[in-house]
């Protein structure tokens, strides 16, 4: 897999892998709008905290979102920086890609 930017490739492979959930898409909505709690993503998601926290972890493995404690409570952002890397993956791939015509198998 080659990137043209410094994004390390197991970073955009857990990036598209961590887009590919419909609770971590709802997440990604929700933090859209602003920094948000992890009791207030539990409130909106209608889901249980521990599996809550399954996703959050997949999403901050893939560097997706940021997240810091404040007193006994951690809140979530959107780490807009790797959106960014993985768009520039797939605008790398629809302005760089060269497709020749097919040719016949095993020649």
């Amino acid at each position: 897999m080659t990137t043209s930017t410094t994004t390390p490739p197991h970073l955009i492979i857990a990036g598209f892998h961590a887009l590919s959930d419909p609770i971590r898409i709802r997440v990604i909505e929700l933090l859209r709008q602003r920094e948000l709690c992890v009791c207030d993503l539990c409130d909106a998601l209608e889901i249980s905290q521990s599996k809550l926290s399954f996703h959050l972890k997949n999403l901050k493995e893939a560097n997706l979102v940021n997240a810091r404690q404040e007193g006994r409570w951690i809140y979530y952002s959107l780490n807009l920086h790797q959106f960014q890397a993985l768009e520039e993956y797939l605008t790398d791939i629809h302005s760089n890609s060269v497709f020749y015509p097919s040719r016949s198998c095993c020649q």
